[in-house]
C-alpha cells in the first residue's frame, strides 16, 4: 500500500474574503479522507487592500509598477496564513506532513505565461516549521499549458469516492462556479478505454461580475441567494449585445479547434471581463442582467461540453460559491438556453437539451462544496511532493503527454 500523508490545503479565492482550510489524509493517487475543514475570514483592512489593488491591476505592466505595494500585502497575507496554520495545529489532532499553499491570485494571463499568487512559501515554512508546496501553476505555464484549472485531477478522485458510496453511475460532471466557472468531465476508472481520462476547461465568468457589481453599488460583498437580481429586470437588448461580444471573442476557440480536441484553448481571469455594459442600469436591473449573462455562458458551456464529449452527460454536480445563488442556478436551466441558438456542423450532433439535466449541489453527496478547492490543493501538494503530474493536456492544454508536475517544495527550517 502506498504511503499516505496528512496534508493541509489553504485556498483563498477570487472573492478575496478569506481562506478555506482543509486537512485530508491521502496517498495522492486514488483515495482520500476528509479530516478537517474551516473558514478563516480576512479582516476588513486586508480585504479592502486586496480588492483595491486588484482593481488597479489591469495588465502585467501594473505588476511591476505596484511591486512594492504587492510585496507588502504578500507579507500580510503570509502572516495571516501562519496564524491559520498555527490555529489548525492546535485544533486538529493530526500531525501535518505537508501544506498546500495556493496563495491569493492577483493576476492570471496564460498567453503571457504569467500567473501571480501572493504568498511567501519560504516564510510560511519557516514560521510554521512545515514542508510547504506553493506556486503550483508555473511549470504548467512553462509547458505551454494555461495554468488552470488545476482541480480536475482531484475532482476525478472525489467523484470516484461519491460513486463508490452512492452508485450514481458515470459519466459524472463537476461544475465549479467560483469567480470563474469551469467544468470537469470525469470517467469511470474501470473503463479500459477512458481510464482516468479527465477533461476540463474554463467556461467564463462565475461570481466575479455579480460580486463586483454588488461591491461597487452597495456595502455588501455579494448577492445573497440572488435576491437582488431576482428583484430586478434583465435588459434583454444589453444582454444580447454583451453575449454576442463574448462569443465573438471566445466561441470560435471551440469551433476552430480540431474535432478530437475536447477543451477550451485558453483559461480565464476575472480581468477578462468587466461590468461596463450595465453601468447605466439600476442596482437591481444590473444584478439581474449580469446574473443572466453569467448563466447564459454557463449553460452554453454545458451544452457544448455535452455536444463534444458524450451523449449522456446528464449528471452535473455543482460546487463553488455560485451554487448558493438560487437565481443564478435557476437561470442556468430556465433562461440561459434562450440566449443561444448554436447549430454548427463542428459538433456533428444536436446540442444538448438542458431541460434533461440535473444540476445538483454537491452537498447532496455529503461533500461540503465550500471546501472542494482547499481539499484539492491539499491533494495537489501530496502529488507535487511525490513528483506526480497535477495537470494534463486534456485539462490545461499542456504539452506533456502524461501530464506536468507542479508546485515548488520548500523546507525552510
Amino acid at each position: 500500500m502506498n504511503k499516505s500523508y496528512y496534508s493541509l490545503g489553504l485556498m483563498s479565492g477570487t472573492s478575496m474574503d478569506g481562506v478555506d482550510a482543509s486537512i485530508i489524509h491521502s496517498d495522492g493517487t486514488t483515495k482520500y479522507q476528509e479530516i478537517f475543514n474551516k473558514y478563516f475570514e480576512y479582516n476588513k483592512e486586508l480585504y479592502r487592500e486586496l480588492t483595491s489593488i486588484r482593481d488597479k491591476i489591469t495588465n502585467s505592466k501594473d505588476l511591476k509598477t505596484l511591486q512594492n505595494k504587492l510585496k507588502s500585502i504578500e507579507k500580510e497575507i503570509t502572516l495571516f496564513h501562519v496564524k491559520v496554520v498555527k490555529e489548525i495545529i492546535k485544533e486538529s489532532s493530526v500531525e501535518i506532513d505537508l501544506i498546500g499553499f495556493h496563495g491569493q491570485t492577483i493576476f492570471h494571463n496564460a498567453e503571457e505565461k504569467i500567473s501571480t499568487q501572493l504568498g511567501d512559501g519560504k516564510l510560511l515554512s519557516k514560521l510554521t516549521k512545515k514542508i510547504v508546496v506553493y506556486d503550483f501553476r508555473q511549470n504548467d505555464l512553462k509547458n505551454w499549458g494555461n495554468g488552470a484549472p488545476l482541480t480536475p485531477i482531484f475532482h476525478q478522485v472525489m467523484v470516484s469516492k461519491i460513486n463508490d458510496q452512492f452508485k450514481i453511475g458515470y459519466p459524472i460532471q463537476v461544475i465549479n462556479i467560483g469567480g470563474i466557472s469551469n467544468i470537469t468531465s470525469t470517467s469511470d476508472p474501470k473503463d479500459p478505454i477512458r481510464f482516468h481520462k479527465v477533461y476540463a476547461n474554463d467556461i467564463g465568468p462565475g461570481n466575479c461580475l455579480i460580486d463586483e457589481w454588488i461591491r461597487k453599488k452597495t456595502k455588501k460583498r455579494y448577492d445573497k441567494d440572488g435576491l437582488i437580481a431576482r428583484s430586478g429586470k434583465t435588459n434583454k437588448s444589453i444582454l444580447k449585445k454583451a453575449l454576442e461580444n463574448f462569443n465573438k471573442e471566445n466561441l470560435n476557440k471551440y469551433l476552430e479547434t480540431p474535432k478530437n480536441n475536447l477543451r477550451y484553448q485558453r483559461s480565464f481571469d476575472t480581468k477578462d471581463f468587466d461590468i461596463s455594459f450595465v453601468k447605466d442600469l439600476s442596482l437591481e436591473d444590473g444584478a439581474s442582467t449580469l446574473t443572466d449573462f453569467t448563466a447564459a455562458i454557463i449553460s452554453q458551456g454545458i451544452k457544448i461540453a455535452s455536444g463534444m464529449r458524450h451523449p449522456n452527460l446528464d449528471k452535473w454536480l455543482v460546487c463553488g460559491g455560485g451554487r448558493k445563488n438560487k437565481y443564478l442556478m435557476d437561470s442556468i436551466i430556465k433562461k440561459g438556453p434562450e440566449y443561444f441558438k448554436i447549430d454548427d456542423p463542428h459538433f456533428n450532433k444536436k446540442l444538448y437539451d438542458l431541460k434533461t439535466i440535473s444540476l445538483e449541489p454537491i452537498e447532496k453527496y455529503e461533500i461540503d462544496g465550500d471546501f472542494v478547492e482547499s481539499q484539492a490543493f491539499a491533494y495537489l501538494a501530496i502529488r507535487s511532493y511525490l513528483k506526480l503530474p497535477i495537470s494534463f493536456p486534456s485539462t490545461t492544454c499542456c504539452k506533456e503527454e502524461y501530464g506536468c508536475t507542479g508546485g515548488v517544495i520548500v523546507k525552510n527550517y
